[in-house]
C-alpha cells in the first residue's frame, strides 16, 4: 500500500485505507476497452430496432415534447432544446446534440423530416447550420407520432443519468421509422448503414406481415421494391437490393438522374437534377474541374452550379463536337454521380446488436407496436374501469339523495361523512370522497342523465378493450388500421427510380425521354429532330426551312413523339414495321434525313404511309386501317406485336394502297376525307375486329376520280381541320358532319375551287392544338389552330400557309406533345 510521510510528526500517515487486488495491465485494458466498446455500442452510436433511433435523437424528441414544442406551437431557439436535453438526459457535448437535431430537420438526409426546423440548417453542399443560438426549432407532424401514446403507459421509463428525471428507454414509434429514415453510425468494432425507404411501400410491408406473420423477405419485396432516398437519383439493379434484404448487407449501386440539353455553337449540356444520397455536390463540382484540368474527362469544358429554389441544376458543358452521352458515361465512371451505398442493417435487439435481413427488422417492429398497442388498451381498460368505479358511486348517492345529505349534515367532519357513507352504501373510500366533491350542481336531474350515460359509454368501451385483449388478431387490426392512418396522412409518391443494371439494361434506358419531331419524305427519308427545333408562327407566314429535299421529294409525314416509344411505320403496301423512335438517328433541321430502307428494310417498290407509336402493345386496342380505294380494317393491337420486320398488316386488293392506320378504342366514330372534299363519319362498331391478313370492308364510296387521303376519329376532338393544296385551311365542327352508315358516299367536307386547289389532308383535332402545314418544296410551318377561321363544312376557308409560285402544300398533321398525350 502506498504510504506517505507526514510532514510536521513523527510516523507514517497512510494517504488512504483499503483493499488493493494486483491486476494484470492487459487484463485491465481488456475489460475497460470492453466496457467502453459496450457504452458506445449500446448508449450512442446504434439504432434501437424497435423506434429506430439513438439515444441522442429519443433523448431530443422528448425533452421537446415535455417542452411543448409541438407543431401546433411556436417555433423556440434550438440553444433551448439542446441545453435541456444536456441537462436532464444527455451528459456529454452541445455540439454532437445540436448536430443531431440539425439531421432530423434536413429534408435531403431524412425521407420524413421529424424535426421542423427555422433558419439556417445547412445544405446540400455541405454548407453547415448556423449557431443554435441563431436557429429555431420545434416537433414536425411525423415526430408526433413517434411519441404517440408514450403517455398511456406503453413503454417503460428509467431514471436519468443522475436520478431527478425519468426518460423512456423506447419510444412507441407508430409508424416504422428505422426503415423509413434509415440509420447511420460507428461503433467500436461495427456500423450501422440503413437507407431510408417509401412510408406507403414499408406500411404495405408491416401490413403484410401482420396478417402474413411467416413471410419471407422474397414476399416483403414485392411490397418494398428498394430504397427510397429523400435525394431521389436512380438504383442500377436488383441484385444489390436482394443482398441487402436477404442477408442484411451489400451494395446498392446509385446513379445521378441527368439529361443532355442541346446547347448553341454545336455543344452540349448534361444538366445533373438530382444526385445519390449523401453525396455533396459541391465537392462533385469539384472533381470534375479537377478531373477535366487534369485532362481525364478531355470533352468537358466547363462546369456550372445553377441550382436555385426550383431545384437542383448541375450543368457540365461539353466541347464542340463532343458525344454528350459519352462524357456522362464518364462522369459516372470517374465521380460520384454514380456511387455505392454500402448497407448494413445492424440494430439493437434487447439491447445486443445484430445484422438483420427485412422480415426480422419487420418483424421486430411488429412485436414492438403489439406491445404498444396491447399496454395501451390495459392503460385505457384500467382507466375506463376507475371512472365507471367513479360513476357508479356518484349514481347511488343520487338514487339515495336524501339520506345522503342527512348523513353529510349529521356528520360532525369530512372523516365522519365518509366512513358512514362507506358502511351505509358499501362504498369504495375514492368513491365517497367523490360523493363529498361533488358539487350541487351535479344534483339536477339533467346531471344525473348524463351519468346514466356516461355509465353506459363506459360500458360499452371497457367491453370493446376486454374483448381486443382476448383476441390478438384484433390487436392487429388496431394496428393495421392506425398504419394506413399514417400512410394516407404522410406517404408521398417514390422518388428514387429503380432500373436494369448495366448488364440488363435495354439501350432506352440511356436515353433521356423527350418530345422529337418525326418526319418522313415521299422518297422514304426518315428524320428525328428537337421539338423545339420549329418556332412558333402566326397563321400566313412562310416558316423555316424543316428540310433540303430533291426536287422530286417531298414531306409526306410529320409528327411528334418521345424518345421511348415504339414507331410502326406502315407503307402504302400494307406492310408494317417496326422500330425504337430512339434508334432513329437526329438530324439538323435541314438534313434530309436517313433513308428508310436503311434504318427499317423497307423495299424499294413501297412508300411509308402510315406511322403511328406506342408504348406498349395493350390488350383492348385497335389498329384502324384505310385505303386509297375506300376500304377500312379494324385489327386488336397484339396481333402486331412481333419482332418480324416487313409483316403484313393488310390484305390489299389488286390497285389499292394503304392510306392510313390509326390506334382505337374500337368504340369510336370514324371520320374518312377525300381529295375531293367528301367527308363520311359512322360508327366504328359497324367495323368488325378481323384478323392481320385480312382485306376489310367497303368504309366510303367514291367518285371515279376520287380517292381517300385522310382517317380520323371523333374522339380527337371537336373539330375537323383540313388544308388545300394551295394553303387554304378551315376548320368545321364535327357537329356539321351527320352519322350515316357505313358504305356511303359521304357530304361536303371542303368546297374546292381553283384558287384552292384540291384537298392536301385532313385532320380530327381543336383549336387549342398547332400545326403543322408542309410545302412540296420542303418548308415547314407551325400554325395555331386557333388563328384559322372556324366555318361550315361547306366553306373553302382562310389562307393558311403562303406557297410560292409552282409550290403547293403537299401534307398537314396535328402538333401533339407528350403533355397532350397525358
Amino acid at each position: 500500500m502506498s504510504r506517505r510521510r507526514a510532514a510536521g510528526g513523527g510516523g507514517d500517515q497512510p494517504l488512504f485505507v483499503g483493499r488493493v487486488e494486483q491486476v494484470g495491465l492487459e487484463e485491465e485494458i481488456q475489460r475497460s476497452y470492453l466496457d467502453y466498446a459496450m457504452s458506445v455500442i449500446v448508449g450512442r452510436a446504434l439504432p434501437d430496432v424497435r423506434d429506430g433511433l439513438k439515444p441522442v435523437h429519443r433523448r431530443i424528441l422528448w425533452s421537446m415534447l415535455e417542452q411543448g414544442l409541438r407543431p401546433d406551437r411556436p417555433h423556440r431557439k434550438s440553444v433551448s432544446a439542446v441545453g435541456e436535453v444536456l441537462k436532464k438526459y444527455h451528459p456529454h457535448g452541445d455540439q454532437s446534440v445540436y448536430d443531431a437535431l440539425v439531421r432530423m430537420a434536413q429534408d435531403w438526409s431524412m425521407r420524413i423530416p421529424l424535426i421542423d426546423g427555422h433558419g439556417n440548417f445547412g445544405s446540400i453542399d455541405g454548407d453547415p447550420p448556423a449557431a443554435y443560438r441563431y436557429t429555431e426549432a420545434r416537433l414536425a407532424p411525423a415526430a408526433m407520432e413517434m411519441l404517440r401514446d408514450i403517455e398511456a403507459e406503453t413503454v417503460d421509463f428509467v431514471p436519468n443519468f443522475d436520478g431527478y428525471e425519468q426518460e423512456p428507454t423506447v419510444l412507441p414509434s407508430r409508424f416504422p421509422n428505422l426503415l423509413v429514415n434509415g440509420a447511420n453510425g460507428i461503433a467500436v468494432g461495427m456500423a450501422t448503414n440503413i437507407p431510408p425507404h417509401n412510408l406507403a411501400e414499408v406500411v404495405d410491408a408491416v401490413t403484410h406481415y401482420l396478417d402474413h406473420p411467416d413471410a419471407t423477405p422474397a414476399e416483403l419485396m414485392r411490397f418494398i421494391k428498394g430504397p427510397d432516398f429523400p435525394t431521389g437519383a436512380v438504383i442500377m439493379g436488383s441484385q444489390g437490393i436482394r443482398d441487402v434484404y436477404e442477408t442484411g448487407r451489400g451494395s446498392i449501386k446509385v446513379r445521378a438522374v441527368a439529361h443532355i440539353e442541346e446547347g448553341s455553337q454545336g455543344r452540349s449540356k448534361i444538366v445533373v437534377t438530382e444526385l445519390p444520397y449523401q453525396v455533396n455536390k459541391a465537392r462533385v463540382a469539384e472533381k470534375i474541374a479537377e478531373l477535366a484540368n487534369a485532362g481525364r474527362l478531355k470533352d468537358v469544358a466547363d462546369v456550372r452550379d445553377e441550382s436555385n429554389k426550383e431545384g437542383m441544376r448541375l450543368v457540365i458543358y461539353t466541347k464542340r463536337g463532343a458525344n454528350p452521352q459519352v462524357v456522362l458515361n464518364q462522369l459516372y465512371r470517374h465521380t460520384q454521380l454514380q456511387d455505392n451505398f454500402g448497407a448494413i442493417m445492424l440494430a439493437l435487439v434487447d439491447g445486443v446488436p445484430r445484422t438483420l435481413n427485412l422480415a426480422e427488422l419487420v418483424g421486430y417492429y411488429v412485436d414492438h407496436q403489439i406491445d404498444v398497442v396491447t399496454r395501451r388498451t390495459r392503460y385505457e381498460l384500467r382507466r375506463a374501469e376507475e371512472r365507471d368505479h367513479i360513476v357508479q358511486g356518484l349514481l347511488i348517492a343520487l338514487g339515495h339523495l336524501d339520506e345522503v345529505i342527512r348523513i353529510i349534515r349529521g356528520s360532525r367532519d369530512a372523516e365522519e361523512a365518509r366512513g358512514k357513507l362507506m358502511r351505509k352504501f358499501k362504498l369504495s373510500e375514492i368513491q365517497a370522497n367523490h360523493i363529498l366533491d361533488m358539487p350541487l350542481r351535479r344534483l339536477t336531474r339533467l346531471a344525473r342523465e348524463e351519468l346514466e350515460q356516461e355509465h353506459r359509454d363506459l360500458l360499452a368501451r371497457i367491453k370493446h378493450l376486454q374483448a381486443l385483449l382476448r383476441d390478438p388478431k384484433k390487436i392487429r387490426g388496431v394496428i393495421k388500421e392506425e398504419l394506413a392512418d399514417i400512410k394516407r396522412r404522410f406517404a408521398d409518391e417514390r422518388r428514387t427510380k429503380l432500373l436494369a443494371e448495366d448488364g440488363e439494361l435495354r439501350i432506352e434506358d440511356l436515353v433521356a425521354e423527350e418530345d422529337v419531331v418525326i418526319t418522313v419524305s415521299r422518297a422514304g427519308y426518315v428524320k428525328r429532330q428537337p421539338l423545339d427545333a420549329f418556332r412558333r408562327q402566326g397563321r400566313g407566314g412562310k416558316g423555316v426551312i424543316g428540310a433540303n429535299l430533291k426536287e422530286e421529294d417531298v414531306i409526306k409525314h410529320v409528327f411528334t413523339t418521345t424518345t421511348h416509344h415504339w414507331l410502326l411505320f406502315f407503307t402504302n403496301k400494307g406492310k408494317v414495321y417496326r422500330v425504337k423512335v430512339h434508334e432513329i438517328p437526329e438530324s439538323a433541321r435541314t438534313a434530309r434525313g436517313t433513308y428508310a430502307a436503311n434504318l427499317i428494310g423497307v423495299s424499294g417498290d413501297e412508300r411509308v404511309n402510315a406511322v403511328i407509336d406506342l408504348k406498349e402493345y395493350a390488350e383492348g386496342r385497335y389498329l384502324l386501317f384505310a385505303t386509297r380505294r375506300g376500304m377500312v380494317k379494324k385489327t386488336p393491337l397484339p396481333e402486331y406485336d412481333s419482332p418480324r420486320s416487313g409483316l403484313a398488316a393488310i390484305n390489299l386488293k389488286p390497285g389499292d394502297e394503304l392510306v392510313d392506320v390509326l390506334l382505337t378504342d374500337g368504340k369510336d366514330d370514324v371520320i374518312l376525307v377525300s381529295r375531293k372534299g367528301q367527308a363520311i363519319r359512322f360508327r366504328e362498331s359497324l367495323v368488325r375486329p378481323m384478323g392481320r391478313q385480312a382485306a376489310g370492308v367497303i368504309g366510303m364510296r367514291l367518285a371515279e376520280d376520287d380517292e381517300v387521303i385522310a382517317l380520323g376519329v371523333a374522339s380527337a376532338g371537336e373539330e375537323l381541320i383540313s388544308v388545300t393544296q394551295h394553303g387554304y385551311g378551315k376548320r368545321s365542327p364535327l357537329s356539321d358532319y351527320p352519322v350515316k352508315g357505313r358504305g356511303g358516299k359521304g357530304v361536303i367536307g371542303h368546297t374546292l375551287t381553283r384558287k384552292t386547289g384540291l384537298l392536301a389532308g385532313a385532320f380530327v383535332g381543336s383549336k387549342e392544338q398547332d400545326l403543322f402545314t408542309i410545302s412540296s418544296s420542303g418548308k415547314v410551318v407551325r400554325v395555331p389552330a386557333a388563328d384559322i377561321r372556324r366555318v361550315g363544312r361547306a366553306s373553302q376557308g382562310v389562307r393558311t400557309m403562303r406557297v410560292d409560285e409552282g409550290e403547293t402544300v403537299v401534307a398537314i398533321a396535328p402538333v401533339i406533345t407528350q403533355a397532350d398525350e397525358d
